[in-house]
């Protein structure tokens, strides 16, 4: 299956402002990845751009050694599947329609009928649900359906950009309790951009801290978690 993720130097512009500066990371087969960081800091331009759904100024996206061009469908063709923000349902579609449009874009060699009913599994609700209009559903079960629908693509690398964005605290506990599984399960590799950044270290094997569109600081989620200053800037304490 693999699934490494390498991200080289970076850059980003929209117009003047330089939203991701030199940027490097990496994300080895089946780990988890966490880009932590403060609102503006280009942790989502960082996702976008590996997707091809921004220009590059500068820099290199490889998967499982393979250059991934700068356009848009590049990287699902090798592989990459994005839960954006906001999660972008469309409303007027049913929640198995929605789901469905993911497994169009994906290149996996599985039965579309067998990833449907994997989704279900690690989503019941959304099975129950599966009839109603996208737009029908909670802001917490769109995030689950957002997730779904990335799975159907059959990814090896996963992103998920702000999976926790706007959802009551107990429906986040089974969104990152889900994430975990599917990781466990099925080996792909999560890249997991998160304002919350208790669950995102909780979550990863490496995490990187990004200010102002650089990396400020790497290391394990345990380390992370451990470090005064993101302690202080990030998690309140």
């Amino acid at each position: 299956m693999l699934g490494q993720l390498e991200v080289s130097n970076l850059v980003v512009r929209y117009g003047p402002v330089e939203a991701v500066r030199d940027l490097s990371f990496s994300a080895e087969p089946g780990q988890v990845v966490a880009l932590i960081g403060a609102n503006g800091a280009g942790k989502s331009t960082t996702l976008k751009a590996i997707m091809g759904l921004c220009e590059r100024q500068q820099g290199r996206v490889r998967v499982d050694g393979d250059d991934v061009r700068a356009r848009p469908g590049a990287a699902l063709a090798h592989g990459v599947a994005l839960s954006p923000e906001g999660r972008r349902m469309f409303a007027r579609m049913t929640v198995q329609e929605n789901l469905l449009m993911g497994a169009y874009s994906g290149q996996g060699q599985r039965p579309q009928k067998q990833v449907l009913e994997q989704v279900y599994q690690y989503f019941p609700r959304l099975k129950e649900r599966r009839k109603q209009m996208a737009g029908s559903l909670s802001g917490g079960e769109q995030q689950m359906a957002a997730i779904g629908r990335a799975l159907m693509a059959q990814p090896r690398i996963l992103m998920l950009d702000e999976p926790s964005l706007g959802i009551a605290p107990i429906i986040v506990a089974d969104i990152a309790r889900i994430i975990r599984e599917i990781n466990e399960d099925t080996g792909v590799t999560v890249v997991l951009v998160e304002q919350n950044a208790q669950m995102a270290l909780q979550l990863a094997s490496r995490g990187y801290v990004l200010e102002s569109g650089r990396i400020e600081l790497a290391g394990t989620g345990e380390e992370l978690l451990a470090n005064p200053e993101v302690r202080k800037a990030y998690l309140g304490n």
